[in-house]
């Protein structure tokens, strides 16, 4: 399994795809840096009380369509890969089962979507820091920020992954994608059980790791489906 991750990360060794993991996290400080250093002293006063708490606020609802749009094409930038080539079917005639193929692109979005996180959680600190907003940094609500919303995206990582290498046409999962991150935007008045809402770790109970349970059940089922799926079917 080791191996095969390793072979991934060469092949995206000088992709555009590490550029995006930055792209993606960079734009939502950057545009919070406008937001705040435009309205500072009007958003100052409205999180007067909480000034950490308004910068996590408003860059979470910045991170959400971000994480959406960015899994969605780096699923197909790591498919993508072997479809430009045409090296399926010399891939899977290696001594390697499908199901590790499966699990090594699945698990390399995840890895990559896990560094893009952690580049929010620090850009969002230095932001903080640059905006004066104190030292006392609250570091449980920015891990929350950071990684809850990612947890709970799961389902679409996994999905993103199974149409991006099942299909050769890449048009095809990057217009789910997009149509999905604009549900994601959309879905702060849709039920609790609307998977397009978990990411914004809105639900019923008040309690973003009920959202953060619910994405990282159903990832595992379509992962599971994904690899089953994928194990028995030819990619061309």
């Amino acid at each position: 399994m080791l191996k095969t991750f390793a072979s991934d990360l060469i092949k995206i060794k000088r992709k555009m795809i590490w550029f995006l993991i930055f792209l993606g996290p960079f734009g939502v400080v950057a545009l919070e840096a406008v937001n705040f250093g435009l309205r500072y002293d009007y958003l100052t006063k409205l999180y007067a009380d909480d000034l950490w708490g308004g910068l996590i606020g408003e860059a979470r609802y910045l991170a959400i369509p971000a994480l959406m749009l960015g899994l969605t094409i780096i699923a197909s930038m790591i498919a993508g890969i072997e479809h430009q080539t045409n090296s399926w079917k010399q891939l899977l005639a290696l001594p390697v089962s499908k199901l590790r193929v499966f699990t090594g692109k699945f698990t390399l979005a995840a890895v990559l979507l896990f560094a893009s996180s952690t580049l929010l959680f620090i850009g969002v600190i230095i932001l903080g820091i640059i905006l004066k907003f104190g030292t006392e940094i609250p570091f449980l609500s920015l891990l929350k920020m950071a990684y809850f919303p990612y947890l709970a995206a799961m389902p679409f990582v996994a999905f993103q992954i199974w149409l991006s290498i099942t299909m050769k046409n890449q048009a095809i999962p990057l217009v789910v994608g997009i149509v999905g991150t604009i549900l994601s935007m959309m879905s702060f008045n849709f039920p609790d059980w609307f998977p397009w809402k978990w990411p914004s770790l809105e639900n019923g109970w008040g309690d973003p790791i009920y959202s953060v349970f619910a994405g990282l059940g159903l990832g595992l089922i379509i992962y599971l489906m994904g690899s089953i799926d994928f194990g028995r079917k030819d990619v061309q």
